[in-house]
């Protein structure tokens, strides 16, 4: 049974290029339809934090300098997720950071370490939505939240929530066609690409190329 690794970052600025870094870091592990573990950390870099980040998130660089070491967090994170491909919400976002921070830890690339985006999932499942921003899909869910958002862990804690939803509901629509086929990541990162009127015929592709014990 596949585990997935949810990734959220929260950062200095909105890309690494500019000089921005990664001031926190979560991951939230899913397997068989259920979390089944978490990770978390603020990280020190070194980079100042500006007080309207710090305003958004409630991170202050008096905080960041109890941190651990931004080498040692991707550490750990690497041993964290081992294997696992991942999902983040605005994936662009967080691959940017997740590459750079990852370079600069001196960390061996894992091959597993593939992204989905649950905004892409989001807008192919539910195009009726207003917004696909994660306070707008957990609103029109009904997902909980369990903290701050803005702050890693909620909000890869909810993004984690999403993806479960976003898995029963390929599940649910598609079942004739999924037979005993897992949603796993690589058909979510498949239909994300797909044009939203064209779901059935993507997964019925995509289900073609693979092999369902």
């Amino acid at each position: 049974m596949q585990t997935i690794a949810v990734v959220d970052f929260e950062t200095t600025g909105l890309a690494p290029g500019g000089g921005g870094r990664a001031t926190e870091i979560a991951v939230v592990l899913v397997r068989g339809g259920a979390i089944v573990d978490r990770y978390a950390s603020l990280m020190q870099s070194g980079a100042w934090v500006p007080p309207f980040i710090t305003q958004l998130t409630g991170i202050s660089n008096e905080m960041l300098a109890e941190a651990p070491p931004s080498r040692q967090v991707m550490q750990e994170v690497a041993a964290f997720t081992a294997g696992c491909p991942l999902v983040a919400h605005n994936a662009s976002f967080d691959q940017g950071f997740w590459r750079a921070e990852w370079e600069l830890a001196d960390l061996t690339p894992d091959p597993a370490h593939e992204f989905a985006c649950t905004v892409l999932l989001s807008r192919r499942l539910w195009p009726e939505a207003q917004r696909h921003n994660l306070g707008s899909m957990a609103e029109f869910l009904g997902l909980e939240w369990e903290g701050r958002a803005h702050r890693a862990l909620a909000d890869a804690a909810i993004t984690a929530e999403l993806l479960l939803r976003i898995q029963r509901e390929v599940e649910r629509r598609f079942a004739m066609d999924l037979g005993h086929a897992e949603v796993d990541h690589g058909l979510l990162a498949h239909l994300q690409r797909v044009n939203v009127r064209e779901l059935r015929r993507g997964l019925k592709s995509y289900l073609a190329t693979v092999s369902v014990p």
